[in-house]
């Protein structure tokens, strides 16, 4: 797929400014850079699931969205852009719709990892022809900040608060981009946005005009969960990628292709000083946490290498 990158980084804005989103939140900047990977002669039907993105976006009769936008509730918006894009091409087959539609949904990882789990499985195992996109900060933010099935190991959440008797969170996050590679669906993506939007950009274009179902997993840090200074945005994705957090990767048909490799993988401390909700990993007694933060990234990062075809470094 070959196209000049500034040239699509200068199309109009298909998500507009002056929402409601928090300064130094991923999601507005995940959202603008996928909808500019749509042609310009082609439109999009939006499915918006509940949370942050649909709450702060279109407070009626205010709305930040160009294209057409339906909002779902939490848990069914794999169902309801299923329904979406088989309207459309029956429309289409009738000959009632001239222009070409693409059918995106956007849900944070509360919709996705969890609530809107079912849904989203059946979209993707039925092969509806639908670009998903999770906004990954963590936590369901837009109710109060509480730990998801997405929420990183020991991280302080108001539902798993980091005290004398529990450490935060306590489980691992779920590796969901796995999950939906497991559905053999023809494209999916995980991604970030570290300095440039290429990344995100590219893996946008193929997911949207990829036959079928398509899946994207973009880390989207939020400053209130996460407890960071609202400009260091880009320095949090970075740092996850850098120490391997977040590695940037698709799989194609079944091909997994590794985007990037970090030169100096970087330790993981790097990543979680930034962020307040992981202050008490580094009180005096806790260094034990961080190990094990550590190993599980480790492994994870060696499995990811194995499956792409990349040298390891570490035996295993």
């Amino acid at each position: 797929m070959k196209y000049n990158f500034k040239e699509e980084m200068n199309k109009p804005e298909r998500f507009s400014g002056g929402h409601r989103m928090c300064a130094g939140c991923g999601a507005p900047v995940v959202v603008r850079t996928v909808l500019r990977a749509l042609e310009e002669d082609d439109k999009a039907a939006i499915v918006n699931a509940t949370g942050c993105l649909e709450a702060a976006t279109f407070p009626y009769p205010y709305t930040a969205w160009e294209d057409s936008w339906l909002h779902s509730a939490f848990e069914n918006a794999g169902a309801s852009a299923s329904g979406v894009a088989a309207t459309y091409l029956a429309l289409k087959k009738r000959g009632k719709v001239k222009s070409t539609f693409k059918t995106i949904a956007f849900g944070g990882d509360g919709g996705t990892y969890d609530i809107g789990f079912q849904s989203l499985s059946g979209a993707m195992e039925r092969g509806h022809d639908i670009t998903y996109v999770c906004y990954d900060n963590e936590a369901y933010m837009n109710t109060g900040i509480q730990r998801s099935s997405g929420t990183s190991r020991f991280a302080d959440t108001t539902t798993s608060p980091a005290g004398t008797a529990v450490p935060g969170k306590q489980q691992n996050k779920k590796n969901l981009t796995d999950i939906m590679i497991a559905h053999n669906i023809p494209y999916v993506a995980q991604t970030t946005f570290m300095g440039n939007m290429k990344d995100l950009h590219v893996k946008a274009k193929k997911a949207i005009y990829t036959e079928g179902a398509a899946f994207m997993n973009v880390m989207a840090p939020c400053p209130r969960g996460w407890r960071y200074d609202t400009p260091k945005l880009m320095e949090i994705t970075k740092l996850a990628v850098e120490t391997c957090f977040w590695p940037m990767f698709e799989v194609e048909n079944g091909v997994y292709t590794l985007n990037y490799k970090p030169k100096n993988k970087l330790p993981i401390e790097e990543f979680l000083k930034p962020q307040g909700r992981f202050k008490h990993l580094f009180q005096k007694g806790n260094e034990w946490m961080i190990e094990e933060f550590q190993a599980e990234v480790d492994r994870k990062w060696e499995e990811l290498l194995q499956k792409c075809g990349e040298a390891s470094r570490v035996a295993i």
